[in-house]
């Protein structure tokens, strides 16, 4: 039994392994108490002895002691991350255009065509962004827009062979739902999209548009966004292209916990299917919470609150023992404050994301952390870990 295990008050069982033909430990939960047969299953699974199945994961979010949850998750973290080390990386999220059809009922963000304040970024204006990025030693930028009307496959390409031909830093950008919005403009397949734009300078896709992915709170929260298996079809497709992508999960709008699973396990599959090809596929899982201020979700059926910092905890550390095949889990300081965020340490999370020069979207619904490198490293060491720049394929920068 490890030291966790032990302050845990958990009780475990031997250490075969189920995948080597010993059984899975026996699950005895009842509806309202925790038990330890489910905190076994936890750190069972920590150890790399059993895979959890989506009902298991059910029953430990739902169910759980959410301490013993944050020392399996960690168990986990550290078995994958042994060197006790945190990431983070320095880049900027670069909205470059808030013009969106899409309208989604959660984005306080995003305008129509006609809106006094709509824009598209000219040239000048993100050039002057990624010339304050790299002179803050950072390695990325983050592009991220709005599903917009009139911009074809042509513009996307001319941006980024200008940018490329300018500055020597990573694009991380359009997530599966801008991907499925360019072809449908551009009339031509998802996969031709990632294949012209990663020759005119695509780095990598990040996991943005996944908001929930089971189409019955889709069709709430973003009727005209792409679809779950449009989403994951993009994912696949990038990946076979040899593409490194993220995943994202937002949680806490009209969803269930089985719509989180569910979410959870869709990943899961996918990233099982590139593991299988010999990808990297799914670089990192960031599970983050809806924030209501300033959205028509807020204002019709969402009639609760934001998910709570404790929420958040069991949600992230659940991620971590049900996504095994997921190298990194980030987390959200962006939308939970730094706190929470460096409480997610003790919960699974081995990445602290983005510095965030800049952040628009989560800033519209009326939440606003910004951090410089200097108190992201000392939350990390305050945390007992080594902070560790990185890029975007996490490669280390700058040791601290």
């Amino acid at each position: 039994m490890s030291e966790r295990e032990k302050r845990a008050g958990v009780e475990v069982g031997g250490s075969d392994s189920p995948r080597s033909g010993a059984s899975a430990p026996t699950l005895r939960n009842s509806p309202t108490t925790p038990t330890p047969a489910l905190h076994e299953l936890a750190f069972a699974t920590a150890r790399g002895e059993h895979r959890l199945t989506a009902e298991e994961a059910l029953q430990l979010l739902e169910y759980a002691d959410i301490l013993v949850l944050g020392a399996a998750a960690t168990e986990m973290r550290d078995r994958l991350h042994p060197e006790r080390e945190v990431t983070f990386i320095v880049d900027r999220n670069v909205n470059y255009t808030n013009v969106c059809v899409s309208g989604c009922s959660f984005c306080a963000f995003y305008r129509d065509a006609a809106d006094d304040d709509a824009y598209v970024m000219q040239p000048d204006e993100l050039y002057a962004k990624v010339e304050e990025t790299l002179a803050l030693e950072g390695t990325a930028i983050l592009f991220q827009g709005g599903l917009h009307p009139d911009l074809g496959i042509e513009w996307y390409e001319d941006m980024l062979r200008a940018l490329k031909e300018r500055y020597p830093i990573h694009v991380h950008g359009f997530g599966p739902p801008e991907m499925v919005h360019i072809a449908r403009v551009s009339h031509i397949s998802t996969r031709e999209v990632l294949q012209r734009l990663r020759a005119a300078g695509l780095d990598s896709l990040p996991g943005g548009g996944a908001e929930i992915l089971v189409d019955s709170v889709r069709s709430h929260v973003s009727p005209k966004k792409a679809t779950s298996d449009e989403w994951l079809d993009v994912m696949r497709e990038a990946h076979e292209l040899g593409m490194s992508t993220t995943a994202t999960m937002m949680f806490g709008g009209l969803e269930s916990i089985e719509d989180r699973v569910q979410h959870m396990q869709r990943v899961r599959e996918v990233q099982d299917e590139a593991v299988e090809k010999g990808a990297v596929g799914f670089r990192a899982f960031i599970p983050w919470s809806f924030q209501p201020g300033n959205t028509k979700l807020a204002e019709g059926e969402f009639t609760g609150k934001a998910a709570s910092g404790w929420e958040y905890l069991r949600t992230l550390a659940v991620s971590r023992l049900f996504l095994d095949n997921v190298t990194n889990i980030q987390a959200s300081w962006v939308t939970q404050g730094p706190k929470i965020g460096q409480v997610a340490l003790c919960f699974g999370a081995n990445d602290m994301g983005s510095t965030m020069i800049e952040e628009n979207v989560v800033a519209s619904a009326g939440t606003r952390f910004m951090l410089a490198r200097e108190e992201l490293v000392r939350l990390i060491a305050d945390a007992g870990f080594t902070p560790v720049q990185r890029d975007t394929l996490y490669r280390e920068v700058r040791r601290f």
